[in-house]
């Protein structure tokens, strides 16, 4: 028998009230779960506790709460579950029980139970460590399955038949690979079967479980080895098969492209070491830069094969996947969609001869999100030739020098068109309408080109000469919307 150190209760003062209530209730109680795993890893407890009674959790929690000075934060009777908030704790208290489920749902039938089912309704064996809490048991440590051997042995494994554990809640699935990726510990191979073998039921699970625990992984300290979990179990296709689709090669008269799926692999990787605090939509923005490939590739004998398009296709299946994953429908998705559309772009602007317009407009279509695609970009140079890997990556470098020289030149940073609507109606005698909104984009425009300079004299200048074409429906005239550099280029 495993028995810890009751200095503990001495130096986690909530231990001993959660000890004082299991004993006034005579209720036999016990930590399980994360807060006990995380204690034999670190040594610690951390603020997230999770209490098991074989009594009434709502008895306990009220009893707690009155002890602490607090009140309930939180109850859900159906499940036997009671929360109480006290200093850096959040404890939630449950009721010893077991669970039910028919093949096609995940929500389970839930009843009080002894403990030892309570034991094999857990998710996994270092997840069903119990710490008594009780004077009869008090700082002991009920371990039915095994569970400090395996976290000793770095293992994730289920306490029971694998394909029972995850039909049960098929979402133990996804967290199976995010204990795996955020522990560095390895998936006991029955158990990685069970994976397998159990991965479609998780088209049953609700698209928001699914993405809080695939940002877990996406966020953790090995997101790569995570997404090929999901990959090689199946369980990647069940909830992202645009991105599972970019795998493999394909072969054609002596041509094969490349594996694209490890090639966004590599380039996720290859971000986080150079922005190791990338954003979670950073991440989102590198693992579907080539979605659209599969849906474009084409052979072309001359050429081999193409992915044309690519970015704007991909761009419009971003915002598919975050609906049907009930994701952010709003600037987050607009970001990633950003960055998708414009990742080909700037690698064709290194050249010196780039017009300032282009330049411009790169800048004012990628906006505050620029230094992030230029990342991505240089992130998706994963060559392994060397000197074509430095030529791309100078060319970002100059991509962005041009950047800098561009603003500095006429303040696009802080631009705004010198020419106000209502200056535009009172000269011409308008009512505010598309005339006056087309007659001030003509002038933005010419501005971002470079035909006029972003100063007042210039653009008033310009709207003289732009505004009769406008008003009488007819085309501003081509040598009024060239920039003179490229007439110069083109005498």
């Amino acid at each position: 028998m495993t028995q810890l150190p009751l200095s503990l209760w001495e130096a986690e003062p909530i231990l001993s009230h959660l000890s004082a209530v299991a004993d006034e209730l005579q209720q036999p109680s016990y930590l399980v779960g994360g807060c006990v795993r995380d204690y034999f890893l670190t040594g610690s407890l951390v603020p997230s506790i999770d209490v098991v009674t074989v009594g009434n959790p709502t008895l306990f929690a009220e009893r707690l709460a009155q002890r602490l000075g607090t009140t309930i934060a939180a109850e859900y009777r159906r499940f036997y579950v009671a929360v109480v908030k006290w200093d850096r704790y959040e404890i939630e208290i449950v009721a010893s029980r077991r669970e039910s489920y028919t093949p096609d749902s995940r929500n389970p039938t839930v009843e009080p139970a002894p403990l030892e089912e309570d034991f094999i309704r857990r998710d996994f064996t270092i997840n069903a460590l119990y710490i008594g809490l009780h004077q009869q048991e008090k700082g002991v440590l009920l371990d039915k399955f095994g569970g400090i051997r395996d976290l000793l042995a770095k293992v994730i494994r289920t306490p029971t038949d694998p394909a029972r554990t995850f039909s049960d809640d098929p979402l133990r699935m996804l967290r199976a690979v995010r204990f795996a990726v955020r522990l560095g510990f390895d998936i006991e191979p029955k158990t990685y079967q069970g994976i397998i073998d159990e991965a479609y039921r998780l088209q049953i699970v609700s698209p928001e479980r699914i993405v809080e625990e695939f940002h877990k992984i996406l966020m953790s300290p090995d997101p790569v080895r995570g997404l090929k979990l999901l990959y090689d179990t199946g369980l990647l296709k069940q909830f992202l098969p645009e991105v599972a689709a970019l795998a493999g090669t394909e072969m054609q008269q002596g041509y094969a492209h490349k594996d694209n799926f490890a090639h966004t692999l590599k380039v996720l990787e290859q971000l986080l070491e150079q922005r190791p605090d990338a954003s979670l939509w950073l991440r989102w923005a590198a693992l579907l830069h080539d979605i659209g490939k599969p849906v474009t590739k084409r052979f072309d004998e001359k050429l081999g094969w193409t992915f044309h398009l690519h970015e704007e296709v991909g761009a419009k299946m971003v915002k598919s996947i975050f609906q049907r994953l009930h994701l952010p429908l709003d600037e987050r998705l607009k970001y990633v969609q950003k960055l998708v559309r414009l990742h080909g772009r700037p690698i064709g602007l290194a050249d010196e001869g780039v017009t300032d317009s282009a330049i411009r407009r790169l800048a004012a279509e990628a906006g505050e999100a620029l230094e992030d695609l230029i990342l991505l970009c240089r992130s998706d140079v994963t060559t392994r030739n060397p000197r074509r890997r430095d030529r791309f990556l100078q060319n970002f470098d100059r991509v962005m020098q041009r950047v800098r020289e561009v603003q500095e030149k006429d303040n696009l940073a802080r631009f705004q068109p010198p020419i106000r609507g209502d200056e535009i109606m009172k000269t011409f005698g308008l009512q505010p309408g598309a005339l006056v909104g087309a007659i001030k984009e003509t002038i933005r425009q010419a501005i971002l080109d470079g035909i006029i300079p972003n100063e007042y004299e210039a653009a008033r200048a310009y709207m003289h000469q732009i505004a009769p074409y406008i008003l009488s429906g007819k085309p501003v005239p081509e040598e009024l919307r060239q920039n003179p550099q490229d007439k110069k280029r083109q005498g």
